[in-house]
């Protein structure tokens, strides 16, 4: 669900890049007040393993669209809400300028889309309310479908609102939302499956973890995390350098949506004006647009029907480089955020 430049106006974007800064300001400086050093490499780590898990789109059946997981519910889960937003941020701000996923002008409403809810409403009003201290495998397997199902149901409604004022006529508010809900809906209980399986995986291996994310405590000194870092460290890089290639050929819910509402999975773009200027830019800095070489876009166009498994080196170096561009990223926020704390504690 990452929206292109072209389905937002300039003021609409501005107004969400100023909401989600304003939500970074304010999640660095809870964490400056209290990080537990031993969430960091494990922020860097979810980090990798989300940008890796986003280049797998699962096909959903029947409808001739896809889906791939969002990642903010994990996240949130395993990290807190405030540690969680800043790791979704971080790889949504990778995937725009490096990769060209989602356009520079909306990676405020990218972040606030895929972000806001999962980590501010759905983890405190329904996962923290359904599980209530009771770390089961089913209680956790219903908490994290219902949570996942709302927060992209919330993202998924406020893209359409967001076209909506933005002026694009070629998205009726009605008919847009007759197409967004259902398809993001389907995908919503994929990947609520999804989150459950991984953090039922970490509950069985350390649910010290889970314990201390949903208390608001540090770990104890004695809790090794090491075993789940590792894992999903090596889950990250078979994702990315490997599994990529059995992403679906079928567009996501998003693209799919604005085909069956526009007739074409793209709105046309402004070729002057802020619009194109954020085009120009990504277009400088993506340098692995779409997740492979450059020369290879052209050759795309040629080539006909993807093929499916879609064996190639450029998706595997995308999925290996972007994700340790996100865990080096990660771990720099969380030294600087830690950096930070040490020195209001010696001040």
């Amino acid at each position: 669900m990452h929206m292109a430049d072209a389905l937002l106006s300039p003021a609409v974007g501005a107004t969400l890049w100023t909401g989600t800064l304003g939500a970074i300001a304010y999640c660095t400086r809870k964490l400056r007040n209290n990080i537990d050093e031993k969430i960091i490499p494990l922020m860097g780590i979810l980090g990798a393993f989300i940008f890796a898990a986003q280049m797998i789109n699962f096909t959903i059946p029947g409808t001739g669209s896809s889906g791939h997981i969002g990642g903010g519910m994990l996240l949130a889960i395993l990290l807190g809400p405030y540690a969680g937003f800043i790791t979704i941020a971080s790889v949504l701000i990778i995937q725009s300028l490096f990769f060209a996923d989602g356009g520079i002008l909306a990676l405020g409403c990218n972040i606030w889309n895929l972000g806001i809810y999962p980590c501010f409403i759905a983890y405190p009003l329904i996962f923290k309310l359904l599980v209530k201290e009771d770390l089961s495998k089913s209680r956790i397997t219903l908490a994290s479908v219902m949570s996942v199902v709302t927060a992209l149901q919330l993202g998924a409604f406020s893209v359409v609102v967001e076209t909506l004022l933005s002026g694009r006529s070629e998205l009726p508010f009605g008919a847009f939302t007759a197409m967004m809900l259902p398809i993001h809906l389907a995908i919503g209980l994929v990947e609520g499956f999804i989150t459950a399986g991984v953090v039922n995986y970490v509950r069985s291996a350390r649910p010290e973890i889970i314990k201390s994310t949903f208390d608001s405590k540090p770990l104890a000194p004695a809790v090794s995390i090491r075993k789940v870092v590792l894992t999903l460290g090596i889950a990250a890089l078979i994702t990315g350098g490997s599994l990529s290639w059995f992403a679906s050929t079928h567009p996501d819910g998003l693209e799919w949506s604005v085909e069956k509402v526009h007739g074409s999975p793209e709105l046309s773009s402004s070729e002057t004006g802020i619009t194109a200027m954020f085009e120009k830019i990504q277009t400088m800095t993506a340098l692995l647009p779409d997740y492979g070489f450059r020369q290879e876009e052209g050759a795309e166009g040629t080539a006909g029907a993807k093929s499916w498994p879609a064996v190639n080196s450029g998706t595997s170096i995308s999925g290996v480089i972007g994700s340790l561009m996100v865990l080096g990223t990660v771990l720099l926020i969380g030294l600087f955020i830690r950096s930070g704390n040490r020195s209001r504690a010696k001040g």
